[in-house]
Order: structure tokens, then C-alpha cells, then sequence
């Protein structure tokens, strides 16, 4: 694409669209003609600096690496450009001057220094991924200089953490999931040749859902969250099984975002893990919820502890709670497959459910699939009717 590069566009507008792995952005300036920032998919809002031109003798097209945008501004990759520019139109070759090779940094010093930085300003999840790093793999890979990582050793760490460690396959393949992504951003920025870890075949994950709470398990503990004193978070759990929602998506939910005429939440990008507008419908027993908080007018969130500040985490109480209904194994993301359980079972299609939970592939809302007996029941009696009808018509 050409354009005026600025450096507002290269600070705040460097994203590469979804369906290519890379994109360029070209320079229109005259005296700097072959300047164009690349910017990969992986890694929005950082790209690298490069001059393009075709070889005075050879007329084969060339690149020359100027810097990464995290390395040199807009205005020296522009003298830089103009320099090449100039050497070009008297007919001869861009001189580049051969830097002394950076020195290769460990994987604890680009974590540190250069990743982590990055991932606060564009992941929510930044802190998870520091979490996962200073338990794990630290230990394991931090001492290791990039190029020193191999492919052998992540695949053979992985196994060791459902072995030894005894970790559930997906935990462990988070772990594995991290580390090639922080060496996926370490190759966009040309820190690296190439990904060893890219090829690291994952843990098969059983991830279907198989517990669902039977009608009594369902009334017991819709008994605890109606009489029990932590009100709050009875009121967090209620909303969950009301909404269908995440729990990060109710605990951000701000009274700004509730429709009560249309009876909408809309849920903004940056709370919504699909990092998309959506929009969630609100059933009587979610406006019934509604009129009984008493943050309304006085708060910006729904849920706020008594200093007015909203609630973060609610599993320490939750553990509570659930044994008092006698479901010790129920957790709190449990009440969304049970709300998505309860549109499936009364004959909601799969794409109404993918819908309202905001699932981004539909191959997440397949996993409900077999809870449609009385949907499917009903859809083979329709054979039986014609069936039925055919042999009333042939006597």
C-alpha cells in the first residue's frame, strides 16, 4: 500500500490485515523512492524499515534492512532512504555499512527487555504470560541464548510437564504455546533466523464438556445463591448463569453498557476476549438481577466491593459456595456451558448459541451438539409423519 508514512501512522496505525501474514507499507516521497515499512501479522504495531531497489547493472531487485521501527525513527529511515536515493540516481549502488552483529540475547533478556514491554501495551494477558515464564520456563530456557533453544528440547520439556510435573495437557502446552510466540515476535523482528519451536506438535486436549448440573443439582444451587451472605458474588454467579457471559466479561460490565430499553449489554472490544463489539440479550432473570444491585447510579461497575471498587477475582468464595450446594467440582466458566446446555435443550439452533456467547468459531459451539435430544427427537419424527402419510395415501 502507498501512502505518506508519518509518525503518527507508524505509531499508532502499523497493523497487517488478518487475511496475509505480512504487509508493506510504501513511502510516496520522491527523493526517498523505495522506502516501505513491513509489518507482520504477529506482531501489530512494530515493523521493519527497508529500501527497495533495482541493481544499476543487473536491474535484479534488492532490499537493504535499514532498522526496525523500535530501533530508529521515521526520520533517519527517511536520510537513510534519501542517502540510497541519491547514490542510485548517479548510477551507482547503496553503500551499507556492515554493523558488528548484535550479540544474541538470552531468552530471560529478550523476555525481559524486549517482549514483556511489547505485550503489556497490546495483551491483556501479559501478566499470565509473565506468570507462566518465572514458574517455568525460566528454569528451563532462560539461561539459553535464542539460536541455542531447539526444537528437540520443547518437545521434550512438554512431556516432561505432564510426566513429572503432572500438569493437565493443556496447561503444559501453554507453556510451549508462550515460548513460541515470544520467539514468533523475536523472528518478526529479525532478532532470529527462524522459529525452532514453531513445529512443536501440542498435546492432544480433551476439552469437551461432559458435567452439566442435573434440574435438582440446578435448584440447590439457585437455593445457596439466593440466601447465602456473600452477596456479591451469589449476584456475580446469578448474572453468569443468567447471561451466559465470561467471568472477566462480567466483572468489567459497566452500567454505561446496559440497554435496559432494548434489553442489550453491550460488551466493549477490550473487555471481550474475541477482542470484538458484542452485544449480549438480557432475559427476565437478568433484568430481575439488575433492579436488585445497588451500584446502579452510584458506581461505574455492576459488581463493586463496599470501597467501591470492582471485584477482580471471586474463586476463593466461589469454593465456598459451591460446596454448600453439594457441587465441589462446579467452577465459575461451568455457568456459562450451563446456560449454553439450557438454550440447547429447548430447541435453540447452534448458530443462536454461537451468537449470543460470542463464540469467534463455530467449531467451539459444536461441542453442545449432542445435548439436542429433544431437538433431534423431534427432527426424526418429521420422517416417521411422512412416512406415515405416504402409506395413508397409497390405500
Amino acid at each position: 500500500m502507498k501512502i505518506e508514512l508519518t509518525e503518527a501512522f507508524v505509531a499508532n496505525q502499523l497493523v497487517c490485515p488478518s487475511d496475509r501474514k505480512k504487509a508493506e507499507y510504501v513511502h510516496n516521497g520522491v527523493e526517498t523512492r523505495g522506502l516501505y515499512v513491513e509489518v507482520a501479522r504477529g506482531t501489530p504495531g512494530q515493523g521493519v524499515y527497508r529500501f527497495r531497489y533495482k541493481c544499476p547493472t543487473s536491474k535484479t531487485t534488492k532490499h537493504i534492512r535499514i532498522g526496525s521501527t523500535a530501533e530508529i525513527s521515521l526520520l533517519d529511515a527517511m536520510a537513510k532512504a534519501k542517502e540510497y536515493r541519491q547514490r542510485l540516481d548517479a548510477g551507482m549502488e547503496p553503500v551499507v555499512v556492515e554493523k558488528p552483529m548484535p550479540t544474541m540475547p538470552t531468552l530471560t533478556k529478550f523476555f525481559e527487555d524486549s517482549y514483556l514491554p511489547y505485550a503489556k501495551t497490546r495483551k491483556r494477558g501479559w501478566g499470565r504470560d509473565k506468570t507462566l515464564f518465572d514458574n517455568r520456563l525460566k528454569e528451563e530456557f532462560g539461561n539459553l541464548k535464542l539460536d541455542e533453544i531447539t526444537r528437540q528440547h520443547a518437545q521434550g520439556y512438554l512431556t516432561r510437564l505432564i510426566e513429572d510435573e503432572k500438569l493437565a495437557p493443556a496447561t503444559a502446552n501453554h507453556h510451549v504455546k508462550l515460548l513460541r510466540h515470544v520467539l514468533n515476535v523475536a523472528l518478526d523482528w529479525d532478532v532470529i533466523g527462524k522459529n525452532p519451536v514453531a513445529k512443536v506438535r501440542m498435546l492432544p486436549v480433551n476439552n469437551k464438556i461432559e458435567r452439566y448440573m442435573t434440574d435438582k443439582q440446578l435448584g440447590k444451587l439457585l437455593e445457596v445463591l439466593a440466601t447465602d451472605p456473600a452477596r456479591n458474588a451469589c449476584n456475580v454467579a446469578l448474572f453468569l448463569l443468567s447471561t451466559g457471559a465470561r467471568l472477566n466479561e462480567a466483572l468489567t460490565a459497566k452500567w454505561a453498557n446496559i440497554d435496559r430499553e432494548h434489553r442489550l449489554w453491550r460488551i466493549p472490544a477490550a473487555d471481550s476476549k474475541s477482542n470484538k463489539v458484542r452485544s449480549v440479550p438480557l432475559n427476565d432473570s437478568a433484568i430481575e438481577l439488575l433492579d436488585q444491585l445497588d451500584s446502579e447510579g452510584k458506581h461505574d461497575y455492576l459488581f463493586v466491593k463496599k470501597n467501591g471498587e470492582r471485584y477482580r477475582y471471586l474463586h476463593q468464595v466461589w469454593g465456598r459456595i459451591r460446596k454448600e450446594a453439594g457441587l465441589p467440582w462446579l467452577r465459575l466458566h461451568d455457568l456459562r456451558h450451563a446456560y449454553a446446555s439450557m438454550l440447547v435443550n429447548s430447541g435453540r439452533t447452534l448458530y443462536e448459541v454461537q451468537a449470543i456467547l460470542g463464540h469467534a468459531d463455530p467449531q467451539v459451539t459444536t461441542r453442545y451438539a449432542h445435548l439436542s435430544t429433544a431437538a433431534l427427537q423431534d427432527a426424526a419424527s418429521q420422517a416417521s409423519k411422512a412416512i406415515s402419510g405416504a402409506r395413508e395415501r397409497s390405500a
